[in-house]
């Protein structure tokens, strides 16, 4: 008997869960149909790729973080492993606006923890007492519970304020377009409070991390190619090379501009209500749409955990892409962005120099910029007109560094209500809404265990793994 499943989304987590099913249900001699349902006109949610005379812009996501597995485990087994890219090593560094300048981030420095003396020690950076207050930080005393926290409160308590100001906001906040007064440190970098538990002191844990991270060579014999390394992996034609890949591995029924307007119980399925009073039965459904959308979908099926998915805070998140030729474009001409702090009070949250980046990006003799705006810090900004905030990103990149020229090509998308907001105890309340989902119901997707391309694999896969466990019921 055919068991039938729903996902509802085809974004990375949709998708993934849809391969994973695909896959597992093959290897298990399993009889199960799988269709997707979209309101969009196009697979991949913001993984989206743009080539436009020689650029190659990306209108979300740039890369993933390699230290996670399942983004480069997925793209192995989809035979793109010779697309994978790492960021040009001839450009590697980063720059802080502090105070008008623009101060390079001291070399050794891991996210946020500095793990070579020197280069710290001489950095421009941070005040005397910072660095003394940053250095004192192996003998802080770790934390005893498990609670959670702010991820301001746990910068300030391990290395003080001005490294929160100057490095852990930008840098750490802004990878989730978040307000690190509110930011949950349990359910973003987890990892930190790992280092500090286990280690007593994040540099030292830190530095022992440093010490294990120089693998073997693989051998001349292996078949697999060498993978790159470093923080942020990409891929050579776009991350949308992710989702062709997927596509031409699903035989699941695929269902763009098919948004589904409610969800209703039947039997130990679901009635799945459709545009233009279409229905779809389905024996499970999962759930990888913003949490928003999914509340609006189960109002009727489970109010009180449509409340709790309504209760997850979005912010509009959007970025401006500007090709310039390159003689236009001053010093510096090394680096792969500025990372701007919140004190700065500035209309843009980071540029990117993409091109200097990432190998391939824009034509011989021309750079490409990528600007971020919106998120928690500047609504207004996300709010201005097409040609206002093309007005006030030319006047940031003028006085940021120095650029007069008009652009070459100008690229703007918008993401409104994209940036889920992981609050303080965010991972009690997913528990709590992951416990109050009907049978045969899954969530899946960036408001609840991870925003990142790898952390939104993950959670396709596991839900696959739970919807194929149930089939045998």
């Amino acid at each position: 008997m055919t068991h039938h499943i729903a996902i509802i989304g085809a974004g990375i987590a949709g998708l993934s869960a849809a391969y994973h099913l695909q896959k597992e249900a093959a290897r298990q001699d399993r009889d199960v149909h799988i269709t997707i349902f979209d309101a969009s006109a196009r697979p991949g949610g913001k993984l989206r790729t743009e080539r436009i005379d020689g650029f190659i812009i990306e209108a979300g996501p740039d890369s993933y973080f390699g230290q996670k597995p399942d983004a480069t485990q997925l793209i192995q087994e989809l035979g793109l492993a010779h697309e994978l890219i790492g960021a040009r090593p001839e450009h590697k560094g980063v720059y802080i606006r502090e105070n008008g300048r623009l101060v390079p981030l001291p070399e050794g420095v891991m996210l946020i923890i500095p793990t070579r003396i020197i280069p710290f020690a001489l950095s421009p950076l941070f005040s005397p007492w910072a660095k003394l207050r940053m250095g004192l930080e192996v003998f802080i005393p770790p934390r005893k519970d498990d609670g959670d926290e702010t991820l301001a409160d746990f910068i300030r308590r391990r290395l003080g304020e001005e490294a929160l100001e100057r490095l852990a906001e930008p840098l750490l906040a802004g990878i989730h377009n978040a307000d690190a007064e509110k930011q949950s440190i349990m359910a973003t970098f987890p990892r930190f409070r790992a280092l500090e538990k286990q280690h007593g002191s994040l540099i030292r844990g830190m530095m022992a991390m440093r010490r294990r991270s120089s693998p073997p060579p693989a051998p001349a014999h292996s078949a697999q190619p060498n993978l790159p390394r470093g923080a942020f992996i990409s891929l050579r034609e776009g991350m949308e090379s992710l989702v062709q890949a997927l596509m031409q591995a699903l035989k699941a029924d695929l269902h763009l501009q098919t948004p589904v307007k409610r969800i209703q119980a039947q039997g130990s399925g679901f009635l799945l209500h459709l545009a233009h009073n279409q229905v779809a039965y389905a024996d499970q459904a999962l759930l990888a749409t913003p949490a928003y959308a999914a509340a609006t979908m189960i109002s009727d099926l489970s109010p009180k955990l449509a409340a709790g998915l309504r209760a997850i805070r979005y912010v509009d998140t959007g970025v401006a892409t500007l090709a310039y030729r390159t003689e236009d474009i001053p010093a510096p001409r090394t680096g792969y962005g500025i990372l701007i702090p919140r004190k700065e009070n500035r209309r843009i949250n980071a540029i990117t120099w993409t091109s200097r980046k990432w190998a391939g990006r824009a034509p011989e003799g021309y750079e490409l910029l990528r600007v971020f705006f919106g998120g928690s810090r500047r609504p207004d900004v996300f709010a201005l007109s097409d040609e206002a905030l093309l007005a006030a990103v030319r006047e940031e990149l003028r006085d940021i560094m120095g650029i007069y020229a008009e652009p070459t090509l100008v690229r703007i998308h918008r993401w409104p209500r994209a940036s889920a907001q992981y609050d303080v105890g965010h991972l009690e309340r997913i528990a709590a809404l992951e416990a109050a989902c009907p049978a045969n119901l899954h969530l899946i997707g960036s408001a609840y265990r991870g925003v990142g391309v790898p952390d939104c694999i993950r959670q396709g896969r596991i839900a696959a793994e739970r919807a194929l466990a149930l089939t045998r019921a």
